[in-house]
């Protein structure tokens, strides 16, 4: 294979750690597969990068699956490292890959005909490796052999752990059968308090029973059937920053928001949130449209979302963002308002910013946040027809040089004039060389990019499938705040490798 079709598997891949694969582990599959196939070594590093930088757990879950079925010299080692460090129910979506299971799927029947059944595969149907075998009942061991650490991993991934047994035929301690599987748990363990949970009689017992042992926020819901302002203390005491995150809105439902000492430990908790490693940028944003919170509460999920995203480092080119706004594009203004966001929050170079449909609309922010970036392109609404140049002919008249080019649309463009013949004008009127990033949203064609190709131009595109695809928008920072494609391969390059624990 040549280096440039070498280089395109590598950009391939970290295109498609762009997307969120909603749990269909099989859609990813094929590239990761071909990676490691074409370049195992750059494959560890960038499962390593990845590991610590990412945002999506398919795609985590995916490495670990490829690493630990390769046969590349320390692939099984990183693998397995990886592996250590996952919550149960990650292992064991790792492992039901592996192995391979039968799912059941139910044709939707047309009117007087019944619904057919079908039997689907899903996975590599592949015996477990004799290492991750060993691995994960060193992982289950290790576990077993804290108490307080394996009744939490009951509490929140009972199925998980049962299948993890089961599967691998690993004999359970007699403390984790009886809690796992013969659902008599030891008077001190966490499942024998939640069914005391039940029992108990006054807000005082219920919040003790939660404080000590730890109990999570959807169990003890379901569980208490008052949720008092005691009870509810306890609870948001024992959540971790994201799960707090996740339950803001039904927290406010529960009138935590109305009671000041609730919302004051609720805000000192949101404080700890902007510097844990556990906490998606994205789902901050997510959970002040879900949520329903005041305007303090409201900031406070901003400045969450603002300090993850300036985590991912800065961008110190020259950057333009342009957005197209042409008829039944209200997808690319969403994305545009959040990446907009993400990209001024970070940037210390020259912002520019175009609306466009046969003409174009620059957008100016008074902030950096997401409520500031509605803010400015509020009355910018999806019509008209698609010039996907016009854009760069402002910046051109402008005198704006920008190093690299993000470029929001479906393809569909049908006025002059056209993308690439500006871009090539473009490029000859400033001497520059700048990158281009297209962001495809639902149903785009790949007009633009046959276009490039065939005028010899280099562009990248990553398919936006809408959905839980905006959880993974922060990680087009990490291909937007390097100097170009080539620094970017290089940091992945020299990331280290983690080291498998000894047993």
């Amino acid at each position: 294979m040549n280096r440039t079709a070498e280089q395109d598997t590598r950009l391939s891949i970290l295109n498609t750690l762009l997307t969120t694969p909603h749990r269909k582990l099989d859609q990813v599959y094929p590239v990761h597969a071909e990676m490691v196939k074409q370049d195992p070594l750059f494959y560890g590093h960038l499962a390593a990068w990845y590991n610590s930088t990412g945002e999506i757990r398919d795609h985590k879950e995916m490495f670990v699956i490829n690493l630990c079925t390769s046969d590349f010299e320390g692939h099984r080692n990183t693998g397995l490292a990886l592996l250590r460090e996952m919550p149960p129910y990650q292992v064991q979506r790792v492992v039901d890959f592996i192995h391979g299971k039968k799912i059941k799927k139910k044709s939707k029947p047309k009117r007087g005909e019944e619904a057919k059944v079908t039997i689907e595969s899903v996975g590599l149907n592949k015996n477990i490796p004799s290492s991750m075998k060993t691995e994960i009942t060193r992982y289950l061991k290790e576990r077993e052999g804290d108490n307080s650490w394996f009744d939490t991993s009951v509490l929140t991934a009972r199925a998980s752990l049962k299948r993890l047994y089961a599967l691998l035929h690993v004999s359970p301690s007699e403390r984790a059968q009886k809690v796992l599987f013969e659902e008599n748990p030891p008077e001190d363990s966490s499942l024998f308090a939640a069914k005391q949970l039940l029992k108990a009689s006054t807000p005082a017992e219920q919040a003790a029973t939660i404080m000590e042992h730890k109990i999570p926020y959807r169990i003890a819901s379901s569980v208490v059937s008052a949720m008092t302002p005691t009870v509810m203390m306890a609870l948001i005491e024992v959540m971790s920053p994201q799960e707090l995150i996740n339950n803001v809105g039904s927290l406010r439902k529960r009138g935590a928001f109305d009671n000041p000492d609730l919302k004051g430990l609720i805000e000192k908790k949101l404080e700890k949130a902007k510097t844990s490693k556990r906490v998606s940028a994205l789902k901050s944003q997510e959970a002040i449209k879900a949520g329903g919170v005041s305007e303090d509460i409201q900031k406070k999920l901003e400045e969450i979302a603002d300090t993850q995203v300036k985590s991912k480092g800065q961008i110190n080119r020259p950057t333009a963002l342009l957005i197209d706004k042409s008829g039944s594009m209200s997808q690319a203004i969403e994305l545009g308002k959040r990446i907009g966001s993400m990209i001024s929050a970070i940037s210390t170079a020259e912002f520019w910013v175009y609306a466009f449909d046969t003409m174009a609309y620059p957008i100016v922010s008074t902030g950096k946040d997401l409520a500031s970036w509605e803010k400015a392109l509020r009355g910018i609404n999806a019509q008209g027809g698609t010039s996907c140049g016009v854009a760069l002919e402002y910046m051109i008249r402008s005198k704006q040089i920008a190093e690299q080019i993000i470029l929001i649309t479906d393809e569909g463009e049908n006025s002059t004039p056209a993308f690439v013949t500006s871009l090539k004008k473009y490029r000859e009127q400033f001497k520059v060389d700048p990158s281009v990033v297209i962001v495809k949203t639902v149903g785009a064609t790949d007009k633009l990019e046959k276009d490039a190709q065939q005028a010899g131009l280099t562009v990248d595109a990553w398919q936006f499938n809408g959905g839980s695809d905006y959880y993974s928008l922060p990680q087009l920072l990490s291909f937007l705040n390097k100097p170009g494609k080539l620094e970017l391969l290089m940091e992945i390059m020299s990331y280290p490798l983690p080291e498998r624990r000894a047993a």
